[in-house]
């Protein structure tokens, strides 16, 4: 049986679409499991702490997403009013997320702190969003479905993904007791 090359290059090119379309999934895997080994090395290259940093203080704090940064390019304005306007406080608590046992957690649908799923139970991650230059993948708390981690990640390479945003599930409010609101 004789390959053309045709054929050849024809297979090729399918096999690179499947891992261009699926090398999200595997960063956020890669992600996970160096999460899971405290593989600090390998964090920092699939994790953008700053933008990570920043986006968990928000939420944590009750604030708005922060709008992203302005580029001397597009608007150097903005870039150089950013430049000299400091930035609000992180909460003390954005350690505890960001910390390869808080992303652990995060990746298997729970708050950092709490008991992790049984190997072999955890939840599924689910693609939520795929475009060529963003992805959200989510995770299901294995205890209530319904509340689920989406982590973004964006596109650094043609292979290569960073995780840049983490969106905490909201908290239902209790109603009669005037709890704890929507925080995270």
């Amino acid at each position: 049986m004789r390959i053309s090359l045709g054929g050849v290059v024809l297979l090729a090119l399918a096999a690179a679409a499947v891992a261009f379309a699926a090398s999200p999934w595997f960063a956020f895997r890669s992600m996970r499991d160096a999460a899971r080994t405290g593989d600090t090395e390998a964090l920092a290259q699939l994790v953008d702490y700053p933008a990570v940093r920043k986006d968990l203080a928000a939420q944590l704090a009750g604030r708005a997403p922060p709008p992203p940064t302005p580029s001397v390019w597009t608007d150097p304005l903005g870039a150089l009013k950013d430049a000299f306007t400091p930035e609000p406080p992180e909460p003390p608590q954005v350690e505890r997320y960001v910390s390869p046992k808080g992303l652990a957690a995060l990746s298997d649908g729970v708050q950092p702190g709490a008991a992790l799923p049984a190997p072999g139970r955890e939840p599924f991650p689910m693609v939520a969003f795929w475009g060529p230059s963003r992805c959200r993948i989510t995770v299901a708390d294995p205890a209530a479905p319904e509340r689920k981690t989406e982590f973004t990640f964006t596109r650094r390479g043609i292979f290569d993904w960073k995780l840049a945003r983490i969106e905490l599930p909201k908290r239902k409010a209790k109603a009669a007791t005037g709890g704890e609101g929507t925080k995270p």
